[in-house]
């Protein structure tokens, strides 16, 4: 019977100290601070925190080709020269306030650093803010860009925004300013699964960014340990080494065969030893094709053709020209007429809706004349229209003996 309630003690003992071990390895699975894909044999993958500062850490800084995909698409909507429009006119910066705030929205940005911040902010967070500071209740007389993950979005019950919290550390509420609604205008991505915050395209490609930046950071590790994959010492025989001797043939090894400097040197062992490498090589693992598939998640999930950002092999577009055309068609505009969109509800007042817009010329985009050569020659022959309505539809005055079929004149 003693030896009985002893069994039994012990069962439960072992049953409470397996599921404590079973709660602590299951503690170590969640990704809290790793930036990299990770490998184990008993651990899941462990992908980059879903943070901004994590974010834009692994996928801009650390990151070629989704730093190159922001840097294509920001630097084109900040190259665009926005102007507003009155009845289809260009007004200056003397001539309306609201012309003067695109032009110059604050003492520290220019119009095109400020679009290019605005655009990466976009992109890095999925959101984007926007202060907007008035002298009185009708126009703002600047625009401060609020950095994305320094902002805490209040509402009330209803799930109405009521106010913005702002400050360099939310933790501290001492330390942060709070806007009212009207004060600061959100642009932001579509998430299913947050009313307030935005979707950033980095975390949808988050996982092919880790794959990339593994592969990287192995290649780097593999090239300074001289180009060859880990390994082991077999020792044969029967005898065993001290803990002394082991430590001082591990330092030998390093010093004489480790880093890219002692790359390619024939190693020497005394004894009854057997060098044995440990995992796959890079030709088993196929890393070059794994990182050129990353790269192309990568960039389409920017809306980047793989051409524009250095991916090899890539036959989709006949040249860099025609890429570069449906970037700008396929990404950059739509995404530029959502930023004028919201810039146009916010700066101009209910009643001007009707004559005032902030708006582009597409004449003015380089990037476009693909499509303007393809429109221009459809009309130049096009053999049913005159020669004035040729001209018309191309943004010219009517010329004399112009209203006669036949190929424009020289």
């Amino acid at each position: 019977m003693h030896q009985s309630i002893n069994c039994n003690n012990s069962t439960r003992l072992m049953n409470k100290f397996t599921k404590s071990l079973l709660k602590l390895k299951a503690g170590f699975r969640k990704p809290n601070s790793a930036n990299v894909l990770a490998f184990s044999d008993n651990m899941p993958p462990v992908w980059t925190p879903r943070a901004y500062k994590n974010l834009a850490n692994e996928g801009y800084k650390k990151n070629v080709i989704a730093y190159r995909a922001i840097n294509l698409i920001s630097r084109g909507i900040a190259a665009v020269p926005l102007k507003l429009f009155s009845f289809g006119t260009a007004l200056t910066s003397g001539e309306h306030i609201v012309a003067s705030l695109l032009d110059h929205p604050n003492s520290d940005q220019t119009r095109s650093e400020f679009l290019e911040t605005l655009t990466c902010h976009l992109l890095m967070s999925g959101n984007a803010y926007i202060y907007l500071h008035y002298e009185d209740d009708v126009f703002p007389i600047t625009m401060h860009l609020l950095r994305p993950d320094r902002v805490k979005i209040k509402a009330d019950k209803m799930g109405k925004v009521t106010e913005y919290d702002y400050g360099q550390n939310r933790q501290i509420p001492s330390y942060s300013t709070k806007f009212k609604r009207k004060q600061v205008l959100h642009l932001k991505f579509f998430n299913p699964l947050d009313d307030f915050y935005g979707l950033s395209p980095i975390e949808a490609a988050a996982i092919a960014i880790d794959q990339y930046n593994a592969v990287s950071s192995h290649n780097l590790s593999l090239l300074q340990n001289g180009g060859r994959p880990s390994g082991c010492l077999i020792l044969k025989n029967k005898e065993f080494m001290t803990e002394q001797q082991k430590q001082a043939l591990r330092a030998s090894i390093k010093k004489s065969y480790e880093g890219a400097l002692n790359a390619g040197k024939t190693m020497v062992l005394e004894g009854d030893f057997e060098w044995k490498e440990m995992g796959l090589s890079p030709k088993d693992l196929d890393f070059v094709t794994g990182k050129t598939f990353s790269a192309r998640e990568i960039s389409q999930a920017f809306g980047v053709p793989p051409m524009l950002v250095g991916v090899p092999g890539d036959a989709t577009f006949s040249n860099y020209r025609e890429a570069r055309y449906h970037l700008w068609e396929d990404t950059i505009l739509p995404l530029l007429d959502y930023v004028l969109s919201q810039l146009n509800e916010a700066l101009i007042d209910t009643g001007d809706r009707n004559n005032l817009v902030i708006s582009y010329n597409e004449d003015e985009i380089y990037a476009l004349s693909l499509k303007r050569d393809s429109v221009w020659k459809r009309i130049s022959e096009a053999e049913f229209l005159t020669t004035n309505e040729k001209r018309q539809a191309l943004g010219f005055g009517p010329i004399d003996g112009g209203d006669s079929l036949g190929k424009m004149p020289d």
